[in-house]
């Protein structure tokens, strides 16, 4: 695990969870005039959305995020309503109320139960039967849910290797203690997914950037390579360039291409952006460094995809390199 410096906790972006209107609070004609109307949209059953709640940031993964938030508020506030207390959150739930990354957006809302859920329980809604101590429960905009690092915890017990990863790595970059997250570990010997938990917080750097770095880094891994240094500075005749990950003794770097950077993040010049990323790639290779570009279609042949990297070495190192695919399932 990185000690390089992160993030304090407290500093991780405030999540509003999107207001909701409950179909208990208004007549059901009034609610379905607003449906047809397009004011509102059904998030769950018995809780709706103003469209303008879900797109206060352009982009779709930015939609898909507030729509998945909208889900966690039409529980709360269900759960208000009733006069009950509000559940604790719990897992992808949990941290999309922390601001972590994720990488894939739940379709359902993760909460902790003291039992096993009923065949009438809400099917958009995952009871997860956990034992939770006063110190694993916190308040975060009124809403309780599981701390940053017992939601990395269970996310890294609970879920596929490239899932925990990227939360890991996002928490640490926020400042989750990984010594606190270890002993949440080592306290749960025999439990299911211990040992891959232990992977996770193993391999886990605050230095990754994106869930696309963090699964890059990891095919590396897979691959049998050495663990890449990530964000290395790397001088050029035109500056200091820093690359998403690479090895200096083998003068050789990976980037992830994403297509938000042509896109979103362009400033609305998208033909300056690949201007200056040419210049920027003749510079890095005119310096000695080979480089390999991935974009997200070069995952879909995983075999193709690791022969590629398994190039990147000197032959004496790629016969003695041994292939962790278990760090994909």
């Amino acid at each position: 695990m990185s000690n390089s410096p992160a993030t304090s906790p407290q500093l991780l972006p405030a999540v509003t969870l999107p207001p909701v209107h409950l179909a208990r609070h208004v007549p059901g004609a009034t609610a379905a005039k607003l449906l047809r109307d397009g004011k509102w949209q059904r998030i769950r059953r018995g809780a709706y959305v103003e469209p303008s709640a879900l797109t206060v940031s352009p982009g779709r993964h930015a939609t898909a995020t507030r729509r998945a938030l909208a889900r966690i508020s039409g529980v709360v506030e269900a759960a208000r309503a009733r006069g009950g207390d509000t559940p604790v959150l719990s897992h992808e739930s949990a941290a999309l109320l922390w601001g972590l990354r994720l990488w894939r957006l739940p379709e359902q809302v993760h909460v902790v139960s003291a039992h096993n859920p009923s065949s009438r329980a809400a099917p958009d809604i995952v009871r997860h039967v956990l034992t939770l101590g006063a110190e694993d429960v916190t308040e975060r905009g009124g809403v309780r849910l599981t701390t940053l690092e017992r939601t990395v915890v269970d996310i890294a017990r609970g879920r596929r290797v490239p899932h925990g990863l990227v939360v890991a790595d996002d928490a640490l970059r926020h400042g989750a203690d990984p010594a606190a997250m270890a002993a949440l570990v080592n306290s749960q010997p025999g439990r299911r997914g211990v040992r891959r938990a232990r992977t996770v917080l193993t391999l886990a750097d605050a230095r990754a950037e994106s869930p696309w770095e963090t699964f890059t880094r990891l095919h590396a891994l897979a691959a049998g390579l050495p663990a890449p240094e990530l964000q290395i500075v790397v001088a050029t005749r035109l500056g200091e360039f820093r690359a998403d990950m690479g090895w200096r003794d083998w003068r050789v770097l990976i980037e992830f291409d994403g297509l938000v950077k042509y896109t979103d993040l362009s400033g609305g010049d998208p033909g300056r952006v690949v201007f200056e990323e040419k210049r920027r790639h003749d510079a890095l290779v005119e310096a000695g460094w080979r480089i390999l570009r991935l974009t997200r279609d070069d995952f879909r042949d995983v075999a193709a995809l690791h022969r590629r990297l398994v190039a990147l070495v000197p032959p004496s190192v790629r016969d003695v390199l041994t292939p962790q695919r278990h760090l994909l399932l």
